[in-house]
Parts: C-alpha cells; structure tokens; sequence
C-alpha cells in the first residue's frame, strides 16, 4: 500500500531567516537508516519514560518490538499515545525527528514476518529477530510488536539555517 504525503508546512517562528521546510521524503528516509531511537511513553501514575530501542520503518510506520514484562509494554497497555525521536547530538548539523502517535499491538502473523525480515535486513545481533521471537507469530514467542502510524511529526533542521517543519497526516 502507498505511504501517503503528509501536509508539510514551515514553522517560521522557530527557523531562521532564509529556512525552508524539510521535505517528506527527506525525513522518511532519515527514519528508514536511523539505527537508534528514544520511545517516550507515560506511566499509570503520570510521570514519563523515556527508553532508547531499535525500529524500522515500513509502509508508513515505525515498528519496534518489546518484552511483555517491560515498563513501556505496560506504559501502552494503559495509554497508548506515544512518541518517538531520532536524530544526532550535533548543534552546527543534522535533522532530529519527533513523531506522534498511538502504538498499537501487531498480530498478524504475515505482519510480523514481514517485520522481522525488516529487522533482519538492517540490524545485526541480537535486534536481528526471527519471527518465531514475536508474540502472535503462532510459534510461542514473547516479544511484543508494536506500530506507530505517525499523525504528526516535527523536524528540526540545523546547518546553514535552523528550520522547524510539521508534517500533518
């Protein structure tokens, strides 16, 4: 299925004279080759989590996987609102990339492996899963699969200007 192109438009009051937006395309790829994200999710009491992991990106959304005895599988079976970043530590250059959304629990077992090739192809051991590994898989695996379908994403450029975009889906 086609990913479809969000609305794009420049956040002029946080970029700098002369900025432009950063295009989809840009972006999505920056989250197809990005090797490390950070997944916040908020805990039954209200305060935040905040935990680095692995992802993918495919057919518009951000895949990542989880124990079920983890705080954040038991932050999103309470709440699944979510929100992922990647990006670099560097002020003079980069991209960093903020995406909203819900995560929802994957089941389909022809989901699952196609996410675990994806995994697979672009990450070494141990986050180079099989799909026997997942929960839903059929095979008696423990690991959680989750999507998040981005609704709104921000990215902040850096380099030459300084640029603040939103994507809306």
């Amino acid at each position: 299925m086609p990913e479809s192109e969000p609305t794009t438009e420049l956040h002029q009051q946080f970029s700098s004279d002369g900025a432009t937006a950063t295009p989809w395309p840009e972006a999505r790829g920056r989250l197809e080759t990005a090797e490390v994200y950070w997944l916040s999710t908020v805990r039954p009491n209200g305060r935040p989590h905040v935990t680095p992991m692995v992802a993918v990106w495919m057919d518009g959304a951000l895949y990542f996987s989880t124990g079920s005895t983890e705080r954040k599988a038991h932050n999103l079976a309470q709440n699944p609102h979510c929100i992922i970043t990647t990006g670099c530590n560097h002020l003079g250059e980069g991209l960093d990339l903020v995406i909203e959304g819900e995560a929802d629990k994957v089941t389909n077992k022809a989901t699952l492996e196609h996410i675990a090739d994806a995994f697979a192809s672009k990450y070494d051991a141990p986050f180079n899963f099989k799909a026997r590994d997942f929960a839903g898989s059929g095979e008696g695996g423990d690991i959680l699969v989750y999507e998040v379908t981005p609704t709104k994403a921000f990215g902040y450029g850096r380099g030459r200007h300084y640029s603040a975009t939103r994507w809306r889906f």
